[in-house]
């Protein structure tokens, strides 16, 4: 049984400068927010890693298009960035800008590396290229129509010198890696698609590109007429954050033999499927050119989708479920997003299935909370009775496990329906043991106060599954129950309620007559 170890260090992508926050960044960022808030509740010291990536041909242009300066342009993306995730409650510890002076330093020293190990040549290259996903095609990736086939859009026919990484050399090793670690990239069928695209022989990965061209990038530290590859530069900023390079160190002395102490490696990269060749195929062969570890473990989610189609800003077709937080409240909004989509594949969002999913806060977990509160300050003036809380302890031990493996396997969809299972049950506990009858009964009183004990413990037990998804409400339904914070996932064993106050309050999750449209 895999248990969480003692410190994790997990990413997001880092995103590109040009665009306001929509909603698949959120959908990641909520994601690896609720992974990183479930390991801190199971007593892991955490590394969660977010932030902008602000080189590359788009940003020139976009500032260009502005008439900004790029750098003053990523100042004001990268903000909006930090705003929205502190807004969203997204409790990351580090946010990072690969405009940032350590980064370029890292990069430099990681490209030095590969060039001193004789994996970096210089070549021409003569092909079309996308300026939207900063990508070169051959004539056969075009096809007949002539555009990109990431994106759709135009692509410019290109001639220059580039300077090359030997990505073919570790072709055979990444095979091998994937091979020997099945479960290294979730799900299982982006693992297998990786390695249905090592079928074919692998091309040396162009990382340059020439500064007459563009002016807005790491400048090469071999050659300062070139400026490093958008991707390259981004992909590295994992390895910055973690601490691992020292780039102001005598060569041999860097931190490239030798990782310990840093947070190095990574944990889980947490990506959209979009980018897991990226992910996959050139970042894994970056690192082995460079003699570093691979991450531990890519989890790829899918798209937010209508009908058959990503959802997409660009493509002028998001119905964007953020845009209800006013009303239903950033919490009913994650629990939407991270309990609706079945963790790697793709979802639909629509109004029907919001409703459904914010019905099940309110009419169940809402619900609960309201009953047992509003019970325990009839019959024992808003005290927690002293008592055995143990009515409901095989189902509560059983659920708890439940969400801990699907957590752990990163079946994240499935360990918030444990959550919720768990105020079910206890909800079919109230009314098998009728409290109401009991407090009638001057005779039965210490099974009214066992029955209550145990629904108390019930709402702590649901605080402390929750709350890496809802950290704010089940933060205030913690308080309501007398707590000072959420217990984490080991307190939860020994927590004793005995002789606190509740709190009744409104209601967690007020119903609503609003159609969402």
């Amino acid at each position: 049984m895999s248990r969480t170890p003692q410190r994790f260090y997990l990413t997001t992508p880092i995103y590109y400068a040009t665009g306001e926050p929509h909603i698949g960044h959120a959908y990641t960022t909520f994601l690896a927010d609720t992974v990183a808030r479930y390991h801190r509740q199971a007593g892991a010291q955490v590394h969660f890693l977010t932030g902008t990536d602000e080189h590359g041909q788009k940003i020139q242009e976009e500032a260009d298009r502005r008439d900004l300066k790029p750098i003053e342009l990523c100042d004001e993306m990268a903000e909006r960035f930090r705003e929205a995730w502190e807004h969203l409650d997204i409790s990351y510890d580090r946010f990072i800008r690969t405009t940032e002076a350590e980064h370029i330093r890292v990069v430099q020293a990681f490209l030095n590396r590969l060039n001193d190990r004789g994996l970096i040549y210089e070549d021409r290259y003569s092909g079309w290229y996308c300026v939207h996903e900063e990508r070169y095609w051959t004539e056969k990736d075009l096809g007949q129509e002539r555009s990109c086939p990431e994106c759709g859009r135009p692509v410019r026919e290109i001639e220059e010198k580039n300077y090359f990484f030997r990505m073919s050399r570790f072709q055979e090793e990444l095979i091998q890696h994937l091979e020997t670690h099945p479960e290294w990239i979730v799900p299982k069928a982006r693992q297998n698609e990786v390695l249905g695209f090592l079928q074919k022989p692998l091309s040396d990965l162009s990382i340059s590109r020439p500064r007459s061209r563009l002016s807005w990038g790491v400048p090469l530290p071999f050659d300062e007429d070139h400026v490093t590859y958008v991707w390259v530069d981004a992909l590295i900023n994992y390895v910055t954050a973690s601490g691992a390079i020292r780039p102001d160190s005598p060569p041999g002395e860097q931190g490239f033999e030798d990782v310990s102490g840093s947070w190095w490696p990574a944990d889980l990269h947490i990506i959209g499927k979009d980018i897991l060749t990226t992910h996959a195929v050139y970042w894994p062969t970056l690192l082995l050119g460079a003699g570093l570890p691979l991450p531990r473990k890519i989890l790829s989610h899918g798209w937010w989708v209508v009908g058959e189609t990503k959802m997409s800003k660009s493509l002028g077709n998001v119905v964007d479920p953020l845009e209800l937080e006013e009303e239903f409240g950033k919490d009913a909004v994650r629990w939407y997003l991270i309990r609706e989509m079945p963790t790697g594949h793709d979802a639909s969002y629509t109004p029907e299935r919001f409703l459904a999913r914010y019905e099940e806060l309110a009419n169940i977990l809402g619900n609960l909370a309201s009953r047992v509160l509003s019970m325990v300050d009839r019959y024992r003036g808003g005290e927690i009775p002293s008592a055995e809380a143990d009515g409901l302890a095989a189902k509560e031990k059983a659920l708890v496990e439940r969400y801990r493996e699907a957590m752990d396997a990163l079946r994240v969809h499935e360990a918030l329906g444990a959550g919720m299972e768990m105020a079910r049950e206890a909800n079919g506990y109230v009314e098998t043991q009728e409290p109401w009858t009991l407090a009638k009964d001057p005779n039965r009183s210490r099974e009214l106060d066992e029955t209550l004990a145990t629904l108390l413990r019930s709402l702590a037990v649901v605080a402390g599954l929750l709350f890496p998804v809802m950290p704010a409400k089940m933060e205030e339904l913690a308080r309501r129950i007398g707590l000072d914070g959420v217990p984490t996932l080991e307190a939860l064993s020994s927590l004793n309620l005995a002789g606190r106050e509740v709190e009744r309050g409104s209601p967690l999750f007020p119903r609503k007559e609003t159609e969402v449209s």
